[in-house]
């Protein structure tokens, strides 16, 4: 009988801190790390404990790394009682996107983003469409050589507004992330975060420094589904939304919608009930289509018309902008919440048409929220 994704995260844990081992000394020795590797970029938030220990404050799982072990994300190692990530300049994916595939509708509709990622990720996602990057470790994929000023440099090479932080989990390669965003700022380059938004209160404020657009999923509005499906919690990820939002930073939520664990009506009501009460309406909400995967095969996909309810539900609750995503035809449009004329149209990732000057509806000159040439 297969072990269930659940059973594998609580028997791959320590008891004491849920800090997932993995053997250090072996991993050393056989990978050829050195304290010179490039690659190696002492972490920025951590604190020394007793015996060598260390704790990272990076995300809320707050890992106790033993000498000769990681966190949870497999990126953090901790070397002789200091933290160490070995996730900086090594990306495993480098490509180069519309914004549109973020996915972000409201931030420059029509540009490229240069989109990279280093492997690992701080979630356990029964779902994760990029489980062959994400549920692994930098040293053992195939990776390139780019240091945090050759991105920017390529940024500006291929035309692109924007650096994209994606595909894994970027806040797994945080120090990393967070030196490219300051070179990319000092360039004039936007900085866009996508995210599982499960990251602690000290590093977001250091993020919002740098960062101009955050892609941040809403796995769930259920606390136990959130273990269930993610391995983390529902409240860490709200305090994200409002802290981005007091930040000014620019944000679109992604919730993805699964058969069975996010499809109740009531819950996504209260889901988008909470939206509206503690960031406002102006924010798009994407309503994601679920499709088999990793360890969800068994289910089948999100019906469309789960979706379609879903959508009106957060339009009446009073949210302005909400998205389907995943189905082709239904997520192309941005209406203009006060004569509802379509003023962003798109083909796929493609934009056709933008009505939206100096960050009005051309049509009656209501306020369109996000960010505009």
């Amino acid at each position: 009988m297969e072990t269930s994704r659940r059973d594998f995260i609580r028997t791959s844990l320590c008891a004491a801190c849920g800090a997932l081992f993995v053997p250090w000394h072996s991993a050393w020795a056989r990978e050829g790390f050195s304290p010179t590797d490039p690659h190696l970029k002492e972490a920025y938030f951590y604190k020394k404990l007793a015996d060598g220990a260390v704790q990272c404050g990076t995300c809320p799982h707050e890992c106790i790394v033993l000498p000769g072990s990681r966190g949870r994300c497999r990126t953090k190692v901790n070397i002789e009682g200091r933290l160490f990530s070995i996730s900086y300049g090594n990306p495993c994916v480098v490509n180069v996107d519309p914004v549109e595939k973020k996915p972000l509708q409201h931030f420059y509709p029509g540009s490229k983003a240069l989109s990279l990622a280093v492997a690992g990720c701080n979630f356990f996602c029964l779902n994760c469409q990029n489980w062959e990057i994400s549920q692994t470790s930098p040293d053992k994929t195939r990776n390139y050589n780019v240091p945090p000023d050759e991105v920017a440099l390529m940024a500006a090479r291929y035309g692109c507004k924007s650096i994209a932080y994606t595909y894994s989990e970027a806040t797994t390669f945080y120090e990393y992330m967070v030196d490219i965003s300051a070179k990319a700022k000092q360039a004039g380059i936007k900085n866009i975060w996508v995210s599982n938004a499960y990251i602690s209160q000290a590093a977001l404020n250091r993020l919002c420094d740098v960062i101009d657009a955050a892609s941040v999923n809403l796995k769930s509005y259920s606390d136990e589904i959130y273990w269930d499906l993610s391995g983390g919690h529902l409240e860490p990820v709200l305090e994200t939304f409002m802290t981005l939002h007091r930040r000014g930073v620019w944000m679109e939520i992604i919730n993805l919608v699964i058969p069975t664990y996010t499809d109740d009506m009531d819950m996504i009501k209260r889901m988008c009930g909470w939206i509206l009460k503690n960031v406002g309406p102006e924010y798009p909400l994407h309503f994601s289509r679920f499709s088999p995967q990793y360890k969800l095969v068994h289910l089948p996909p999100t019906p469309v018309e789960v979706l379609k309810e879903a959508k009106a539900t957060a339009l009446k609750e009073g949210l302005h902008y909400v998205y389907i995503g995943n189905v082709p035809g239904l997520g192309d449009k941005t209406l203009c919440p006060a004569c509802k004329r379509t003023v962003v149209q798109r083909r796929g990732y493609t934009l056709v048409s933008n009505h939206v000057k100096d960050g009005k509806c051309e049509f009656c000159g209501a306020q369109i929220s996000g960010r505009w040439e």
